[in-house]
């Protein structure tokens, strides 16, 4: 129960303390009740407390603004809050990703009773996996194991011109390579179900489906269902690939879901798409020899720099790749998007809103959906980025506001990613379309230059190809806001400036730095010539 008067900024405190906890709560504002006076006069004789708010909880006085805060930073507060709970779970986490997982195991450490449902609805070629989402079975885990296989053989054909002599014919065998794949994937699902065991979260293989503001139903692959309740829900059921919706396409077409098991080599392939998915696929595909054709309708990774995404284009061309507009192909891959996951899980049924076009979430600052008692994290998210570690840093910021002492957000500014194309293009910030569009051209700079790594030196490999650019502020300090690489390693080269930048990176603090060489990353401790000068930034040496 909640005593306070509407235009008291320390009532408002609280109202958002418990708002961001998905706590429902009464209130009465003494300041718009005839007898208001009296009640206050009463409260002070039962709590010795003056001034509001007065906060009981489960008829216990906490206090006012300051006590309850002190309550939460405590424990004892979210302790108040789940006594007498006429629920079977404290939290039940709707999707066994990254990011649920990470949420999951995150309130149970601090004491919560917590239940994970995950089912995977097996695609239309009939391909499932086991828990742990979609990075870890049919994503950034197996996506990057086969982009180090294509990787290897490159290496293999530098290595002649480093004196490695072999005379016996080198190929690739798709089986070998899937079978080693799918086995280490097994053993992370394995791992994760240890992982929840060992926390104590209860793990149910089972479809989850709202019937109930609190209530939720799960089905089995046998069809039986079970109902379960819980004071809070987080959503996290992430995304799958999208379909042409056209016939023959869930016939005859795959997509990523079923690319990294598919128990036979895909041949000649046509790739329909030109997200980062698209690319990643085609660029470790035509690495091991195949034919592969990019089908591409408008520009190549929308929502990156487009410069890098040209870029990356043009050295996959160079090396193999088609991107032509007719085709006759063996496989035909789809990669022209992912729909969230949010349609069929009764939402509709608790009142929780969705962004009817897209299927996306839309959350307040601290993950909270329209239905107070109920959070996502993820790609299902509207305007968050869709990356495995922004959803379980989202997943363990929430557990430990929800049930620990923490006041802590996930901060969605400046998140690090890399496209793993053949060419890989990591990025940090704002794309140059972007900042142009915030800042204004004529308030920005931007540095850049080619560079040629010393490894691709004696292999002859392609000269001027790899591109470093920052993005600058000009009125702040030049501080950097947008960080872009193409190169070898690029995540790599990247994660370590992204951390530069959450702290305030400028071109300066990057002068200041001395490089370590001979490496890629030191060009961005050298870059001395900007793009509106117009000077030549081709490479002589190393």
């Amino acid at each position: 129960m909640f005593f306070s008067k509407s235009y008291c900024p320390h009532s408002t405190r609280v109202k958002e303390l418990f708002s961001s906890l998905g706590v429902d709560y009464n209130i009465l504002e003494l300041d718009q009740v005839d007898d208001g006076a009296s009640i206050q006069e009463i409260l002070l004789e039962m709590t010795k407390q003056k001034t509001v708010p007065s906060i009981f909880v489960n008829k216990v006085h906490v206090g006012g603004c300051d006590r309850v805060f002190q309550a939460h930073q405590s424990g004892l507060l979210q302790k108040l809050l789940q006594e007498h709970s006429a629920y079977d779970y404290d939290l039940i986490v709707i999707g066994g990703g990254s990011g649920g997982l990470s949420c999951a195991k995150e309130a149970a450490s601090l004491g919560k009773k917590v239940m994970v449902l995950d089912f995977v609805v097996p695609s239309p070629r009939g391909t499932t996996w086991g828990l742990g989402g979609t990075c870890v079975n049919v994503g950034c885990v197996p996506k990057k194991l086969m982009h180090q296989a294509a990787l290897l053989g490159q290496a293999l054909r530098d290595s002649r011109k480093f004196g490695w002599e072999y005379s016996q014919q080198v190929k690739h065998n798709w089986e070998t390579m899937t079978e080693a794949i799918q086995n280490h994937v097994g053993s992370l699902n394995w791992g994760y179900r240890v992982s929840l065991q060992e926390k104590g979260v209860t793990y149910v293989n089972s479809y989850g489906e709202f019937v109930g503001q609190h209530k939720i139903k799960a089905t089995n692959r046998k069809g039986q269902e079970t109902f379960y309740t819980a004071a809070k829900f987080v959503i996290a059921t992430g995304e799958r690939p999208r379909y042409l919706g056209i016939q023959g396409d869930k016939e005859y077409c795959i997509t990523s879901d079923d690319l990294f098991s598919l128990p036979y080599c895909p041949g000649k392939t046509l790739v329909v798409g030109a997200s980062y998915v698209a690319l990643e696929c085609a660029g470790f595909l035509a690495g091991f020899g195949l034919d592969v054709t990019v089908m591409v309708r408008s520009v190549l990774l929308r929502g990156f720099d487009q410069e890098m995404a040209e870029k990356v284009g043009s050295y996959m061309e160079q090396h193999g790749v088609k991107f032509l507009r007719k085709f006759t192909p063996v496989t035909v891959l789809l990669a022209v998007g992912r729909d969230s996951c949010t349609r069929k899980i009764g939402l509709e049924k608790i009142g929780v809103s969705i962004n009817e076009r897209s299927g996306k979430i839309p959350v307040n600052d601290v993950e909270q959906t329209s239905v107070p008692h109920v959070y996502a994290i993820g790609d299902i998210l509207e305007g968050k980025p869709e990356l495995t570690p922004v959803a379980i840093q989202a997943g363990k910021l929430l557990a430990r506001r929800l049930f620990g002492a923490s006041l802590e957000k996930c901060d969605y500014i400046n998140v690090p990613t890399t496209v793993f194309t053949p060419l890989e293009y990591g990025c940090c910030g704002l794309s140059e379309e972007k900042a142009v569009e915030v800042y204004k051209k004529e308030n920005l700079e931007v540095f850049h230059t080619l560079f040629w790594p010393l490894e691709w030196t004696v292999a002859g490999r392609d000269n001027n190809t790899c591109y470093a650019k920052i993005i600058c502020n000009k009125f702040d300090n030049d501080r950097v806001i947008g960080f872009h690489v193409l190169g070898p390693n690029a995540g790599e080269v990247t994660q370590g400036f992204a951390a530069a930048m959450k702290c305030g990176l400028t071109k300066q603090l990057l002068d200041d730095t001395i490089g370590i060489h001979p490496t890629c990353g030191e060009v961005f401790t050298t870059l001395d010539i900007t793009k509106s000068s117009g000077l030549d930034v081709t490479q002589k040496g190393c």
